[in-house]
């Protein structure tokens, strides 16, 4: 049966028939209350006020507080289908006593219709023709063909009518599982094709890159270690050969695990504290004592901003603890409405964080062929769409604080 409370006719898991998931409870309730009222009214009239007046009063008074009784009955297993059947019994006793109240089998039918599978709810409404065609045949002087036909053509022509429309919705709703199940398959799919397409990549990129240049390096020293009596300035010149391409492969290697995941954010369910945690207990064994804090609820974090910004933690310890000299250092991770803020602060000797000063040190980087520093870190938080400012001074330390949005560009644009 549905939650309406107090319906007549609920459909939850204990309701089977055509009509379950229409949910008009409420509504069949006033009419079989009303449709009461108006029968005792009728018979009434057309009697004298005597004792079966008064029993058939109080008949009509049970079944509407039986009625009223639904809201109480267990909504599962076999109880709606008893407790409609306990209703329609009391119907046709009242009934056979007193025709007037045959009009209250309309709200009645539905019910039937509505908790009932399809051949039961046809046998009960059948039942119930017959009693409204013996109850009114009962009043009737004489023989009248119309008593039968009329209540016989409406219970048969309702049943084709609702019988149609179960057809057609259990139609649509083994359409609606087959298309459910059709984009799951393709979802599963796709991504084991994305998943090969980057299987073929990396193993291509492996091959034509790293492969070759891993030849060309066993090649070298195996010329290197032949020559190497018999021509030792040749010998060299293969071994710096060989240097120069372990150097490429390398640039390679890079180029190639540019775009992967970092491997903190593995086995950690999508949990980003968990992963810079990791980051900041790796560095901590490096002698820099570091601590992280998190603050406010995180919630699931984009692959590109969670790799940002545990490769802007991993990389900005690698810096304090290889530049700046510092004995401490506190990671902040901090939840805002639709970002997240990452500060880093240590106690280290700073630097000059003025734009020119880092210009000038980052061409004295690229001179001796070292990495791009707070740079590099600027320009992978900016490809994500995120901020980076910088706060330090010779003799104070340094505090870097970066924003990074946690809504996708199209969320982001939206007015």
């Amino acid at each position: 049966m549905s939650t309406e409370t107090g319906g007549i006719a609920q459909a939850d898991t204990g309701a089977r028939g055509i009509l379950a998931p229409v949910r008009f409870g409420r509504a069949l309730l006033v009419v079989l209350l009303a449709l009461l009222v108006v029968c005792a009214v009728r018979y009434v009239i057309r009697h004298s006020v005597d004792h079966t007046t008064w029993i058939i009063l109080a008949g009509a008074a049970v079944l509407g507080a039986v009625a009223l009784m639904q809201s109480i009955v267990p909504r599962r297993g076999a109880w709606p289908a008893a407790w409609t059947l306990v209703v329609t019994a009391l119907w046709v006793v009242l009934t056979l006593i007193a025709p007037s109240f045959a009009w209250c089998a309309v709200p009645l039918a539905f019910q039937v219709l509505q908790i009932l599978p399809f051949w039961p709810a046809s046998a009960v409404i059948a039942a119930m023709t017959a009693v409204v065609i013996a109850a009114e045949a009962r009043i009737t002087p004489e023989f009248d063909p119309t008593i039968v036909a009329g209540p016989v053509g409406i219970a048969f022509a309702t049943i084709i009518a609702y019988r149609a429309l179960d057809r057609e919705a259990t139609a649509r709703q083994r359409l609606v599982d087959e298309l459910t199940e059709t984009q799951a398959e393709l979802a599963a799919a796709q991504h084991r094709a994305g998943g090969l397409a980057e299987r073929a990549r990396l193993s291509r990129e492996i091959h034509d890159s790293v492969g070759q240049n891993l030849s060309s390096i066993n090649l070298l020293l195996q010329a290197a270690q032949q020559s190497w009596d018999r021509r030792p300035d040749a010998a060299r010149e293969q071994v710096r050969t060989a240097a120069d391409s372990a150097r490429a492969g390398l640039d390679e290697v890079r180029r190639v695990v540019r775009d992967l995941a970092p491997g903190e954010l593995e086995g950690t369910a999508g949990s980003l504290p968990a992963a810079v945690q990791r980051v900041v207990a790796d560095a901590a064994k490096h002698g820099l004592r570091a601590e992280f804090r998190s603050h406010g609820e995180i919630e699931d974090v984009p692959l590109p901003v969670a790799s940002a910004i545990i490769r802007t933690v991993r990389g900005a310890l690698a810096n304090v603890a290889e530049h700046g000299r510092a004995s401490r250092a506190v990671v902040s991770l901090t939840a805002q409405p639709g970002e997240l803020r990452l500060d880093i602060r240590d106690d280290g000797i700073g630097f000059d964080a003025r734009q020119a000063a880092r210009q000038q040190a980052a061409a004295q980087r690229r001179a001796q062929g070292r990495g791009r520093g707070i740079d590099g870190i600027a320009e992978r938080i900016a490809a994500v769409g995120g901020q980076l400012e910088i706060e330090s001074a010779h003799g104070e330390g340094t505090t870097l604080s970066a924003v990074f949005p946690t809504a996708s560009a199209s969320e982001r644009t939206e007015p």
